[in-house]
């Protein structure tokens, strides 16, 4: 199986629990690896047959502005579903991380695998 990138895309988003965050917008660094299989698109050029990072990625930017979330675990689940779904990804391996949300640590975040990801 073959893997599509995307990495370290910033978005703003509302997230968090407390009740100052909820009234601004926080950067998120993603990181997002898809299986598929490019041989089709690659053999004939053809990004109708790829998955369109450019595209995937204005989603991922679309999802954070018009979303908000208390936790990063449920950022991570809602917005691999919406790509699973909208984009027919069978597989893929995202990371949310939310940079200088702790003190001593550059960022902290969660990294989710679902569906056939081998």
């Amino acid at each position: 199986m073959d893997r599509v990138l995307i990495e370290s895309l910033g978005v703003e988003a509302i997230i968090g629990v407390y009740d100052w965050e909820r009234h601004i917008r926080q950067r998120l660094v993603i990181d997002l690896e898809m299986a598929t299989d490019i041989r089709d698109a690659a053999a004939n050029d053809d990004l109708d047959k790829a998955l369109n990072y450019a595209a995937i990625s204005e989603h991922i930017i679309d999802f954070a502005d018009s979303h908000a979330f208390g936790l990063v675990e449920t950022f991570a689940e809602r917005l691999s579903d919406s790509l699973r779904q909208d984009f027919g990804i069978t597989g893929l391996s995202l990371t949310v991380r939310k940079p200088g949300a702790v003190t001593d640590a550059e960022s902290v975040g969660v990294r989710i695998e679902r569906g056939n990801f081998v």
